[in-house]
């Protein structure tokens, strides 16, 4: 018995040894980590969606992988004392991945460390090791090209001018057919023009063709280009249309439209589509692609066409954004309009998308790139002789940002701008630049005003719906100015206010006596009545007064109140949160 029981106390003991073992495993396991921040080497601002992945040195295996928050913070739970090495990679930043200098060492003594990291750089490789074909990066600008652009824009343009000449075999203009162009047209509108102001429709001249010269823009973006290299091609782009992808003579205002105003809309799309294929990190999977691809053709293109060396993705750094999807009714349209030839308006479906990228405030991000910041509205309405209400872009090409004490952050400078405005009954549109800022100020801990105030000017074209004379708009220099305020209530209510104006003079056009005043007012409240639905009431009224030496003055206005129902985005009204004021969470 006494041996029984001896026996019994040395299992007890063993048993009891084993749990302990056992237990301070497991508090290693709960309480073992590495954490730290990830930050660009340039603007020195956290990143995020940076991959991190913790390998055991012993044991050859990776052990924990993490990826970094909104600030380019990560921590990752390590479940076993030992010495590890940590790396971290991100998609845009180029192929390599940065490893910490130093081996890192957890113990039950020390269970905790904190290892923080730069990506990009010169040192950064080419390439990825595992797929040497891949070559571009942009951060240090390897792998991009000039030549696949300069190769790509004439392709599309010669595409361009053999459909047309298919599907407007007729279409004529001085007893010429329009898209029969020629070595001998393009060599004499080179040398000898003459430039002027051509006679095509309003939407072919201030939509059609800065879509076209969007299309410049993204090929050379998407080829590793920057901006200002991107501006150059595009406006050789415009140039090489206007030259030899018609008969007619080249004109001014398709110069201003495609090769200036096309560059802003290209950008923007290119940074859009560049966002959802970082998406919330990873792999780009096929609805990704597909979606980058409809909104920036080009991009969808050079990933497709050269596999991996345009595969790596703009780096975005992590900007502060605020994107809403509003589909709606008009419920109410006042019309006074003494030249149209009818006075009313019906009830039409609305789809209006809006984004702010960049917007001031968020720690640590920079404003280095143009249009780093910019802001893009786009209305359709469910009417076939009418699809394309406006499109509305600014962003800062040049400048800098800046606070005013605790509550108010900023940034000025000169912004670009592309409208295109057609309510109805007449239409604006315009290519400008302008000086201005973008802010937003706290008022209280969970009461934001944002805005922006911007005065430029322009090459517009303006006119009313009615033919009248060879062509029914006119083409000016036009000072133009933009007061825009959005007023956010903490979590629950949002009022936006943004008004427009442009006085069209004849300057640099083809009707020097005449002169137009436009005014465009967008009001609205926002209530968010779960997660991210929301209802909302817009009115938006348009006003236009016109003085022409050869007819009677006109005076135009429409208003029209609607009634939608609004998707917003991730960070609900966009109140960029900083120090104590405003809520992360809410956003």
């Amino acid at each position: 018995m006494e041996r029984l029981i001896k026996t019994f106390k040395a299992i007890l003991a063993s048993l009891i040894v084993a749990a302990t073992i056992s237990m301070g495993g497991q508090a290693f396991a709960q309480e073992g980590e590495i954490s730290g921040t990830v930050k660009d080497h340039k603007s020195d601002q956290g990143i995020q969606w940076v991959k991190i992945k913790v390998k055991d040195i012993t044991a050859g295996r990776v052990v924990a992988t993490g990826v970094t928050d909104a600030a380019g913070n990560y921590s990752v739970v390590i479940p076993v004392p030992g010495k590890y090495s940590l790396e971290a990679s991100k998609r845009g930043y180029g192929y390599a991945r940065v490893k910490a200098p130093d081996l890192i060492e957890l113990s039950d003594t020390i269970p905790k460390q904190t290892v923080n990291l730069l990506i990009g750089g010169e040192e950064w490789l080419k390439y990825d090791p595992d797929v040497p074909e891949s070559a571009m990066s942009w951060e240090t600008g390897a792998g991009k090209s000039y030549l696949i652009p300069a190769m790509e824009i004439p392709t599309f343009l010669l595409l361009l001018n053999g459909y047309n000449r298919l599907a407007y075999s007729n279409l004529e203009e001085n007893g010429e057919k329009v898209y029969d162009s020629s070595w001998s047209t393009f060599r004499s509108h080179l040398f000898h023009g003459p430039w002027g102001i051509d006679t095509d429709a309003f939407n072919i001249n201030q939509f059609a063709h800065p879509y076209q010269g969007s299309m410049y823009q993204g090929f050379a973006r998407s080829a590793g280009l920057n901006y200002w290299e991107s501006l150059l091609y595009t406006n050789v782009g415009s140039l090489l249309w206007e030259t030899a992808g018609e008969t007619t003579d080249p004109s001014v205002n398709d110069q201003f439209a495609s090769g200036i105003g096309g560059s802003f809309f290209g950008e923007v799309l290119f940074r859009m589509a560049s966002l959802v294929l970082e998406g919330d990190g990873g792999k780009p999977g096929f609805w990704r692609e597909m979606g980058a691809a409809i909104i920036s053709p080009p991009t969808g293109i050079n990933r497709l066409a050269f596999d991996n060396r345009f595969k790596p993705i703009f780096p975005s750094h992590n900007p502060a954004t605020f994107s809403r999807l509003q589909l709606g009714v008009s419920l109410k349209s006042d019309l006074n309009d003494r030249s149209a030839a009818s006075s009313t308006i019906d009830t039409e479906a609305t789809v209006d998308f809006t984004m702010a990228y960049g917007l001031p405030g968020k720690p640590g991000y920079s404003y280095k790139r143009p249009l780093d910041y910019f802001h893009f509205e786009f209305i359709s309405l469910a009417n076939p002789d009418n699809p394309f209400d406006s499109i509305m872009i600014r962003g800062l090409l040049l400048g800098k940002d800046y606070d005013a004490g605790d509550s108010y952050r900023g940034i000025w400078g000169l912004y670009g701008g592309y409208d295109y405005i057609s309510p109805h009954i007449f239409r604006v549109s315009s290519t400008s630049l302008s000086l201005g800022t973008t802010y937003q100020w706290w008022l209280t801990r969970a009461v934001a005003l944002q805005g922006s105030v911007l005065g430029g000017v322009g090459y517009a074209a303006a006119g009313n719906v009615k033919q009248e004379g060879e062509r029914d708009y006119h083409y000016g220099v036009a000072p133009q100015g933009l007061v825009g305020l959005r007023l956010i209530l903490g979590e629950r209510t949002m009022f936006d206010l943004t008004g427009r104006s442009y006085y069209l003079t004849g300057m640099g056009g083809d009707d020097p006596g005449g002169r137009e005043a436009i005014g465009r007012l967008n009001m609205g409240v926002t209530v968010r009545v779960y997660e991210r639905h929301a209802l909302g009431l817009i009115y938006i009224v348009s006003v236009r007064d016109a003085q022409y030496p050869d007819r009677a003055d006109s005076h135009q206005s429409t208003g029209t109140i609607s009634l939608v129902y609004t998707l917003l985005g991730k960070n609900r009204f966009g109140a960029v949160a900083w120090g104590n004021y405003g809520n992360s969470e809410w956003y």
